[in-house]
């Protein structure tokens, strides 16, 4: 230290103790030391965190061979989404975080290796859910997570950019919004006042997710060229990124607020053919707003969402 520096610090000291009663002024360190060791609220309570986990945004993941049992690389990219999950869960442990539920929410809704995670994890496999990819989430949760996310289906950028049907749906709105699956579902985890406190996927998802959700931390894994293809980190890199950006997460919970949506609801879906737009119109509950698209109003997103899954669900002809 400079010699300016001490006569500063030593006037400093002095002004202190003729401002601090000596009582106060002995338990001062104490009270620092305690500052910085002790934990915050909610990590010593323990935290409940919602994780949903997609395919189409997982690190290196660009097309069809990534993403179902068809694929010549499904097999491995499932131990890469399990990785991240891994990575996940552990993070979130580390920042304080003590009890989870998985919904696995690609494809059949069966790509996790679950022998892989830990014995107090609990998962949600296969469909139909009437909350879908957030199917389980409650008010009891302190924050949901989104995984291997990707880019609504009006969005001109992104890879595998689509909204729950990329063969069928061309548009998703709530109140005049169009929306990527993480809109919808933020909404979905914000009617329980769940915030969304992290998204991972590529560079095309964050932008659109913070622009309609708001604050979250983002792990960007990969940066669209096109429909399908992609710069990537590899599954590694991506893993340990997607491990900081949780626990930066996690740490500032109390940050992050519900994306809700106060009823009534206006869900607007557009479809690609024709007869099934007529079809729906049908229904009572239904207005038909133009050739290829149909409008629901539901008194919150629990109904809106158990009508969209079975708009997208429901056949004739489903067995058993």
């Amino acid at each position: 230290m400079s010699r300016l520096g001490a006569i500063a610090t030593v006037k400093a000291e002095t002004t202190v103790r003729a401002i601090l009663p000596m009582k106060v002024l002995r338990v001062l360190p104490i009270l620092a030391l305690s500052f910085l060791t002790l934990p915050s609220a909610k990590a010593q309570e323990g935290l409940k965190i919602f994780i949903s986990i997609d395919m189409e945004g997982l690190t290196g993941v660009v097309t069809d061979a990534q993403l179902g049992p068809s694929g010549f690389e499904y097999e491995r990219f499932r131990r890469f989404m399990t990785d991240e999950l891994l990575a996940t869960i552990e993070a979130a442990r580390e920042a304080g975080a003590t009890e989870f539920l998985v919904a696995d929410s690609h494809g059949n809704g069966q790509n996790v290796l679950i022998e892989r995670l830990p014995d107090d994890i609990q998962i949600v496999r296969a469909w139909p859910r009437p909350l879908a990819m957030m199917q389980g989430i409650d008010e009891s949760f302190d924050g949901a997570i989104f995984i291997g996310y990707h880019a609504s289906t009006t969005n001109t950028e992104g890879v595998r950019a689509h909204t729950m049907s990329s063969s069928n749906i061309t548009d998703v709105k709530l109140n005049g919004i169009s929306m990527p699956e993480a809109g919808i579902n933020a909404a979905i985890a914000g009617h329980f006042g769940v915030p969304v406190i992290m998204i991972s996927g590529d560079d095309a998802i964050v932008e659109e997710a913070r622009a309609i959700i708001g604050d979250m931390e983002g792990a960007v894994v990969k940066w669209a060229n096109s429909f399908h293809s992609a710069r990537t980190m590899t599954p590694a890199a991506g893993a340990a990124l997607i491990r900081e950006k949780v626990k930066a997460a996690v740490l500032r919970i109390s940050d992050f607020k519900p994306y809700r949506l106060e009823g009534p609801i206006t869900f607007d879906l557009s479809l690609k053919h024709y007869r099934p737009v007529e079809m729906l119109g049908y229904l009572p509950i239904v207005e038909r707003i133009n050739s290829h698209t149909i409008r629901f109003v539901g008194a919150d997103m629990l109904e809106v969402s158990r009508f969209f899954q079975f708009v997208t669900s429901y056949s004739i002809s489903i067995q058993p």
